[in-house]
């Protein structure tokens, strides 16, 4: 259930803006495969002499790419829209209260505060801060990074506070009263660890959580899911549910609901396959018997189901990528009346939905560009639907609702490469939405044209790409051109605005592309499955064929031409580096996996095997090695100069790949650049001005080699 939250969550696309460190243990055909790794030693995250290896190439990038004036002034400027009090504060709805999580100059750990709707109306809203986190930080001595809280319906006085440690994915959890705004004394605490916790009431919670050995998968998350009763230690807590070690995750949560009321338990048994249950009032587990691979969404009457393959039940088969909708008790008593939502098609697909109080808000896409339908449910038969107009064209329209408990009030985001987000909000049934807040333009946007277009990859798929360009470019192979990707875990890339964008490359003369290859989500969960596994050079084709198509257009040229990518992404940046090296003057890998003979033994890589495959098994290293940047550096090949960012707190791809790939590469003679910020988690950065650090030096690297 929610698996494209744990997509999101896990597989994040990083934009570039502990006991966590431990690895799993290698097996046999792991340890054999690192017996000719040379650098294996730089394995220990946070050993010595890896760590002086570390500093030492920081100094040098940083000597290189990071004290002229340029980079300085570059890096002030991102940062003046980081710290920017013109954003908009984006708000959810807690209790009677609207609640932001803001950074700025003066608050770089940020500020967990609240407002009423009135308030929030006005152009400068009256806040009330409820945890200042740099001051808790600075008190307890600690570098936290806000990770979110989640409060106890319908009261909303109690919430359990996630804070992590310098950025990393394990969090300690703590209880926090919001009535008093202080942490609860001898309330719910839990060490750092992975967790996922729900509130079941006042008293217990479901925990999946490190409850130490043998308590984790090899993926790096709980195995095992207990419910905890207030004022008695976490080791008696009582054992809901335990899953293999082989499996990604367990955990369960409570839909509070009013007058649905129920517990689910829920078992991912890879990345894209899960069981959910209903757990009775006896404890007994009853499936919900959908396909492992769909995804489900329970609300009030009603279940959601999303079919990741097409679906044979009752005599009808659903195609892949639809929604379809049945009364939740007349499922799970067996029987199978369903109707149909949404039907994609070869154009359309749905990129996410959403509940207000009586209706279901459907965010669509057209060729990866927006539309937005409402739904409104009907007991038998078909569901009432209308569009929801007014996005420009090119541009992103998400609406989601507000408190689905209470209203039909939604809030709506427009946004596009060239347009500053606005928000919206509204209510269903009541008239037009009023414009709550516009975010500042920080470059000159009249200057620049949106287009798209459309690239013929290897095997004939026709593959949308964005291009964002000055008006009075001329078609002359000349255009520094940065072409961005992501192509994974069915994740999309759709317009958006980005001030780092605009100041960092459009403002200096640069072309920026976003490429939106398979592996993502643009056209749905076939677009992604036709570069799963044995299938992902899928995605390297399609964006070498954008690649070329900007040559091909005389919109630039290889040394012209840079590509970027994170996560993912940075594998993507890895393989376009060792298989297209013809096609870039530049490259720069973010957060990367790059050694992917070894990345099941690395951070949270093994919860991965259903994109990659499993290396560990000799019929599948054989086509994930064609993959594996690492392993396909060949001696005498002219590979374009490449920066590899990273983190020591990144526990979830780790720094270990980035680390060894630019040492192989250096060892080598080639140019490879390498930065690890000691800071910052899977995004790289803790703070504001990291983040600024982080992007300036990688939109430097690129100018210095592509103006």
């Amino acid at each position: 259930m929610h698996r494209r939250w744990i997509a999101l969550a896990i597989a994040l696309t990083f934009s570039g803006m502990t006991q966590a460190h431990e690895t799993t243990p290698p097996s046999a055909p792991a340890a054999q495969a690192g017996a000719d790794d040379e650098n294996l030693w730089l394995d220990d995250i946070d050993g010595a002499k890896p760590l002086e290896w570390v500093k030492a190439r920081n100094a040098e990038t940083t000597a290189k790419y990071a004290e002229g004036q340029d980079f300085k002034t570059l890096e002030g400027r991102i940062l003046e829209v980081l710290d920017s009090d013109a954003k908009i504060p984006m708000v959810s709805k807690i209790g009677d209260h609207y609640y932001n999580f803001w950074r700025d100059k003066q608050h770089p750990k940020g500020l967990w505060r609240r407002t009423t709707l009135d308030e929030y109306r006005k152009d400068k809203p009256a806040w009330e801060t409820v945890i200042d986190l740099d001051a808790l930080a600075a008190t307890e001595k600690e570098n936290w990074v806000w990770h979110g809280a989640q409060c106890l319906k319908p009261e909303n006085r109690r919430c359990l506070v996630s804070l992590s440690r310098g950025g990393a994915d394990a969090d300690v959890v703590r209880e926090f009263d919001l009535s008093t705004k202080a942490f609860v004394k001898d309330g719910f605490t839990l060490p750092e660890a992975k967790t996922l916790v729900s509130w079941i009431d006042d008293d217990h919670l479901f925990v999946a959580t490190d409850f130490g050995p043998g308590s984790m998968t090899d993926s790096s998350y709980a195995r095992i899911v207990k419910e905890w009763t207030r004022g008695t230690p976490l080791s008696s807590a009582k054992t809901v549910y335990e899953g293999k070690k082989t499996d990604m995750s367990i955990w369960a949560f409570r839909d509070k609901t009013p007058g649905y009321e129920r517990d689910f338990v829920s078992r991912a048994l890879e990345f894209y396959s899960s069981e959910t249950f209903l757990r009775g009032k006896d404890g007994k587990l009853t499936k919900i018997d959908v396909p492992n691979d769909a995804e489900t969404d329970v609300e009030r009457e009603w279940l959601l189901i999303e079919p990741r393959t097409a679906w044979t039940v009752g005599g009808k088969t659903y195609p892949s990528g639809s929604l379809l909708a049945a009364n939740f008790d007349d499922f799970m008593a067996g029987k199978r009346e369903i109707t149909v939502l949404f039907t994609p098609d070869a154009h359309t697909s749905m990129a996410g939905h959403s509940w207000t109080r009586h209706h279901l808000i459907l965010n669509l896409m057209h060729d990866v560009v927006s539309e937005v339908r409402i739904l409104t449910p009907a007991a038998k038969g078909d569901w009432k639907s209308e569009v929801l107009s007014g996005a420009p064209a090119l541009s992103t329209m998400q609406a989601a609702g507000v408190d689905a408990d209470e209203s039909d009030a939604y809030f709506l985001t427009v946004t596009g490469y060239l347009q500053p987000t606005t928000l919206y909000y509204g209510v269903l049934g009541q008239g037009d939405r009023e414009a709550l807040k516009h975010s500042p333009a920080f470059f000159d946007a009249s200057k620049y044209a949106v287009s798209q277009h459309f690239a013929t990859s290897k095997d004939g798929t026709k593959v949308p790409y964005f291009e964002i360009a000055p008006k009075a470019m001329k078609a002359d192979g000349t255009n520094p051109t940065l072409v961005y990707g992501y192509g994974g875990f069915e994740i999309p890339l759709q317009p958006m605005y980005s001030a780092g964008v605009g100041r960092a490359w459009l403002e200096k003369g640069g072309v920026y592309v976003v490429a939106n290859i398979r592996g993502g989500g643009e056209y749905g969960p076939a677009w992604h499955q036709a570069a799963l596994k044995a299938n992902r050079p899928r995605a390297y084709e399609d964006f070498a064929a954008v690649s070329q198509d900007l040559i091909d257009r005389k919109i630039t040229s290889p040394k012209h031409m840079g590509m970027m990518g994170g996560s993912n992404g940075g594998l993507l940046a890895g393989n376009m580096l060792t298989k297209y090296p013809q096609l870039y003057g530049a490259v720069v890998s973010q957060v990367a996996l790059l050694d992917m003979k070894r990345y099941t033994h690395m951070s949270a890589g093994a919860s991965w095997m259903a994109e990659y495959g499993d290396p560990d098994k000799p019929e599948e290293w054989k086509y994930i090695q064609t993959f594996s940047p690492y392993h396909n550096l060949k001696k005498g090949v002219h590979y374009p100069p490449v920066l590899f960012t990273t983190s020591t707190r990144d526990d979830r791809v780790g720094p270990v790949h980035a680390r060894k790939m630019a040492a192989r590469m250096q060892a080598m003679g080639l140019d490879a650049s390498f930065y690890e910020n000691i800071e910052g988690g899977h995004g790289a950065a803790a703070d504001n001005k990291q983040s600024a650090f982080m992007n300036a030096l990688a939109y430097t690297y690129l100018w210095e080699h592509l103006k």
